[in-house]
């Protein structure tokens, strides 16, 4: 008896972690409508998983995400099933085609993380470690993450008080509006002198952004006009990535 309460309480807390790939961000009520569960059952499950830093909790909404503790075991995923991994074949296929640098980014709070990337094989290059953490106000993969973002999630990045005063928002909000409708986004030199990139949007089976693929390198070599011719293939890659998520 006691081994089935423990089971169906694993069960329970599996599902409220699963409401999290439709959503990034849920309250209380929104997870017990989700999970068909009682509020106080909930609660609980919450208090016990963000605790285990499986979750974590905005003081100020009073919203859930996902913790550190899900990237954790996300680093021990078997070749087959970590995006990062998942997709590295289709990234140095791409880098071989535009001979560029080519990085994975995703979303976390206000900063976006690099967690893949294959350098370009020229002399001069774009270097990419992976692991750097950069804000979400200036670059390519920075407005692709956040114009693909959901409105609440797009509040919430624009209303951080790190916000730079010297990017304007409204300004801001108009370029993502024209990121969405064209489905890349391109910047020069905006994080970082002598540096130009280009990004796209991944989605996942339910419609949702979860990473930029961007491709970055000098300005000298990556010019605007050479931005355009290989925007078709960043796009060609993101939409097998997305079909390899899908299997």
């Amino acid at each position: 008896m006691e081994t089935k309460k423990t089971v169906r309480a694993a069960e329970r807390a599996l599902d409220i972690l699963l409401c999290f790939t439709q959503e990034p961000e849920l309250s209380l009520t929104e997870i017990a409508r989700m999970t068909e569960l009682n509020k106080s059952t909930v609660y609980r499950l919450l208090a016990t998983l963000e605790e285990k830093g499986f979750l974590i909790r905005d003081g100020d909404t009073e919203k859930y995400r996902l913790g550190f503790r899900i990237w954790e075991l996300s680093a021990h995923l078997s070749q087959s099933d970590d995006p990062a991994t998942l997709f590295l074949p289709e990234m140095e296929k791409l880098r071989d085609t535009i001979e560029e640098t080519v990085s994975l980014y995703i979303r976390d709070g206000f900063e976006r993380i690099r967690v893949q990337a294959v350098e370009s094989n020229q002399t001069i290059r774009r270097i990419a470690p992976i692991g750097a953490r950069m804000p979400l106000a200036v670059g390519a993969s920075s407005k692709v993450l956040t114009a693909f973002a959901e409105p609440s999630e797009q509040a919430l990045i624009l209303g951080d008080p790190a916000w730079p005063q010297s990017v304007d928002q409204g300004e801001y909000l108009q370029q993502l509006q024209v990121i969405k409708k064209e489905g890349y986004a391109t910047s020069v030199e905006e994080r970082e002198a002598g540096t130009s990139a280009v990004a796209v949007p991944i989605f996942n089976r339910y419609g949702k952004i979860i990473a930029a693929l961007a491709v970055s390198g000098p300005v000298g070599r990556l010019t605007l006009e050479r931005m355009w011719e290989v925007i078709p293939y960043v796009i060609e890659a993101a939409n097998r990535m997305q079909k390899m998520l899908k299997k």
